[in-house]
């Protein structure tokens, strides 16, 4: 399996972009996708989590209500929706993948990262 994530860029705060993660090679092993990102200087945090059959999410508190994953399971690709945008969502994100009956909480697939910046 490997994970191809994009859609990085610069925008101003308050603005919007879309994250793309393409997951290639056997689908049907992943249980969960993630989205991960570290800023500079922090500890890397999960942002969101999607069941990659079930649909159930979650979301840390601070993107809450400005963040929306999503799936195509057709496309093998998830999403990250990122409105509404902060100084502090700068970061690079990360998509990550978990095989099914791998331990919770951890990833066994990661992406390249992609970097997001947010100007004040």
């Amino acid at each position: 399996v490997q994970l191809q994530a994009s859609g990085g860029g610069l925008v101003q705060a308050g603005g919007s972009l879309r994250l793309s993660c393409a997951l290639s090679g056997r689908g049907s092993s992943i249980s969960v996708m993630g989205w991960f990102r570290q800023a500079p200087g922090k500890e890397r945090e999960l942002a969101a989590l999607i069941n990659w059959s079930g649909g159930s999410i979650a979301y840390t508190d601070s993107v809450k209500g400005r963040f929306t994953i999503s799936r195509d399971n057709a496309k093998n690709t998830v999403y990250l929706q990122m409105n509404s945008l902060k100084p502090e969502d700068t970061a690079v994100y990360y998509c990550a993948a978990r095989r099914t009956g791998s331990p919770l909480g951890s990833y066994d697939y990661w992406g390249q990262g992609t970097l997001v910046t947010v100007s004040s």
